[in-house]
């Protein structure tokens, strides 16, 4: 009898006591499968390069006796080569997620709440007035000319051809155009992107490469699409009578949006905030193609350096140096992760 209340459940909602012993085991072998190469990398960190290569030692003071030699190295002797780029990453992260999320919010609500109708002539005589422009700098004729002559004629062409243009986009276009930037993967706007900035300074003297500030317009500019998209489906849901009755208590169009919409998407925005935080910090191809100055370098690039300078197999050392980097990351998902389950749970059930 009591083998059989072993195996059946009591209510349909409510597991039976082998399938709730069933589920802690595989759950507790797959937290092991999951956690153990973080503690694999924590270990290997307190090693020197001797005991790395003496085959399987996990347990400290057991299998083998602890050393500081790694973390010696990292905060000691090349403290400032730590240091740097560490403060390096965290300011590019920081900018670079902050601004993409405050230009991302601004731009999805007013695709959501605002309706534009851009003339389809017109994107394409801005798109070859650019061209143009390009051209003009290429054959040496001085920016200065060439941008100012543009804006001009394209000032012009909105009032004289933009009435007689028919065709038009919508906020839908707009915002399938924006999404449509990731399609190209990043390997592919390399070359692209380095020579435009190359350029920029040869031209105009306002330097882009080797700046943390060509870093942030990249990583804005990578994550601006999805920031968009992902949080105009959020303020479609949010029910337009909301925005109403603040306009009625005279609320205007910022305190609405800043007060009352904004933190109803307060767990997308952190989930967002993980996200592009994230691929920031872990980026490191285009650190490598942007910042080739030291003084500049991110931490993915730094860590990668200082290994390679080694003149032996230092596994603690690039461990230790990968535990440096992971460390804000994981404190960032602890502090957010009841927002971030939450945004991306939001939603997720439709009445």
């Amino acid at each position: 009898m009591q083998m059989i209340r072993f195996f059946r459940s009591s209510s349909p909602f409510r597991p039976s006591p082998f399938q709730m012993a069933l589920s802690y085991l595989i759950l507790g072998f797959w937290t092991f499968v999951v956690l153990f190469p973080i503690y694999w990398l924590v270990v290997t960190s307190f090693k020197l390069p001797s005991q790395v290569t003496q085959g399987p030692r996990y347990i400290p003071f057991v299998d083998f006796q602890p050393s500081l030699h790694a973390w010696q190295y990292i905060f000691v002797d090349v403290r400032n080569d730590t240091f740097r780029p560490y403060a390096n990453t965290v300011i590019v992260g920081l900018v670079s997620s902050a601004l993409a999320l405050i230009i991302g919010a601004s731009s999805a609500y007013a695709l959501v709440r605002f309706r534009y109708r851009p003339k389809l002539g017109l994107v394409g005589i801005f798109i070859a007035l650019v061209a143009l422009c390009v051209v003009a700098i290429a054959i040496n004729i001085p920016w200065q000319l060439a941008v100012p002559i543009a804006v001009a004629l394209f000032i012009i062409a909105i009032p004289t051809l933009g009435p007689r243009m028919k065709r038009s986009l919508s906020n839908s276009d707009i915002a399938f155009w924006m999404i449509s930037q990731r399609i190209l993967p990043p390997v592919a706007v390399i070359i692209p992107v380095y020579v435009l900035y190359q350029q920029i300074g040869n031209t105009t003297g306002f330097k882009l490469l080797d700046t943390r500030l060509g870093l942030i317009i990249v990583y804005i500019a990578a994550n601006l699409p999805i920031v968009v998209w992902l949080l105009r489906d959020y303020f479609q849901s949010i029910p337009i009578e909301l925005e109403e009755c603040a306009q009625i208590d005279g609320a205007s169009p910022l305190r609405i949006f800043w007060s009352i919409v904004l933190p109803l998407v307060r767990p997308i925005l952190s989930a967002l905030v993980i996200f592009t935080f994230l691929g920031a910090w872990n980026a490191y191809l285009w650190p490598m193609i942007v910042l080739r100055d030291e003084s500049n370098y991110l931490l993915t690039v730094a860590v990668t350096n200082v290994v390679a300078a080694l003149h032996q197999q230092e596994y603690g050392v690039a461990l230790g140096g990968t535990l440096v980097s992971v460390a804000p990351i994981i404190v960032l998902f602890l502090a957010l992760q009841r927002e971030f389950i939450a945004g991306l749970t939001l939603g997720a059930v439709k009445q």
